[in-house]
């Protein structure tokens, strides 16, 4: 098998575990390399070029990046359970998190390969044309809207205005078309760690610093950041947080949170690339994106 420098670049991309461009963004960064005053030939100005690719993607999150809310860089107290995957057999998971609070894991899965092929630009060259089907990000999810991605990506992927309504707020998040972006998901490694007669179903969504899913609930499931980070709110069966369905997490977090009784304090903690979250069957729980960020969940019924 042969392999051209572009691709030898891309490799080492996967090996340092830095996110990549596609070829066609090495091919434009070739003719800049090459217009320097370095002397190289143009096997190793794509090689260059895929490297220099390489570190801009490890720095900027994938190309997902925006500028910081300073408001959203408090990543509050963890209070679920943070194991090293080493830590727990699936036994132990099973009797000891899998039917009665969340738990987070980290180092459950590599998903290296998986995280490349979800930076901004691949994503865009492979999915940019298609239709996505976008939710209202409120407690039922009332409206559905279609729109290509390259347009979500360009216009709607920004950061949750703090006024905004949920059924103000457009969110990409679990109707994906699996006929398009199956290809995707057949690279996606899931949690080893299922529970007896379930199958997962996955629901992958991309969505600005700010925005979320206020509380709701349903049957168990993982979810995974592959780029950004998320901040989790949850409170088990039977103990319904105080909040409006059409408000925001982000409202909630400034209008409500702050003032909860710590009885009625939620369990909390923020995931980030590399972590996954359990939560178990029937437990409330809202999300807030800290910043832009890529995310998969797999649930299990």
């Amino acid at each position: 098998m042969s392999v051209n420098a572009s691709q030898v670049g891309l490799m080492w991309c996967i090996l340092i575990g830095s996110p990549a461009g596609s070829e066609a963004a090495v091919d434009e960064l070739v003719q800049s390399v090459r217009s320097r005053r370095f002397r190289m030939g143009n096997a190793a100005a794509r090689f260059v070029a895929a490297c220099l690719l390489c570190a801009a993607g490890a720095e900027d999150g994938g190309g997902w990046s925006q500028p910081a809310d300073p408001s959203l860089q408090e990543e509050g107290v963890c209070t679920i359970d943070v194991l090293d995957a080493s830590e727990l057999t699936h036994q132990q998971f099973i009797d000891r998190y899998a039917f009665s609070r969340p738990v987070v894991l980290r180092g459950l899965t590599d998903n290296t390969n998986f995280q490349l092929l979800c930076s901004k630009s691949s994503l865009l060259e492979k999915f940019g044309s298609l239709k996505v089907r976008l939710s209202t990000a409120n407690t039922h999810s009332y409206r559905k809207v279609d729109v290509l991605f390259q347009q979500y990506v360009d216009e709607l992927l920004r950061p949750q205005a703090r006024d905004a309504l949920g059924s103000e707020t457009l969110y990409f998040f679990g109707d994906n078309n699996f006929t398009e972006w199956q290809n995707l998901f057949d690279r996606y490694r899931p949690p080893p760690y299922v529970l007896p007669d379930t199958t997962g179903a996955y629901s992958f969504g991309i969505a600005g610093p700010g925005t979320g899913v206020p509380f709701h609930w349903h049957g168990p499931g993982y979810s995974e950041v592959i780029y950004g980070r998320k901040r989790w709110f949850l409170y088990p069966p039977g103990k319904e947080p105080h909040f409006h369905p059409n408000r925001t997490t982000l409202s909630w977090l400034r209008e409500t949170y702050p003032y909860l009784p710590e009885e009625e304090a939620p369990l909390e903690c923020t995931i980030r690339p590399g972590e996954v979250l359990f939560f178990p069957d029937r437990w409330w729980h809202a999300t807030l994106n800290l910043d832009t960020s890529v995310f998969i969940s797999t649930f299990l019924g």
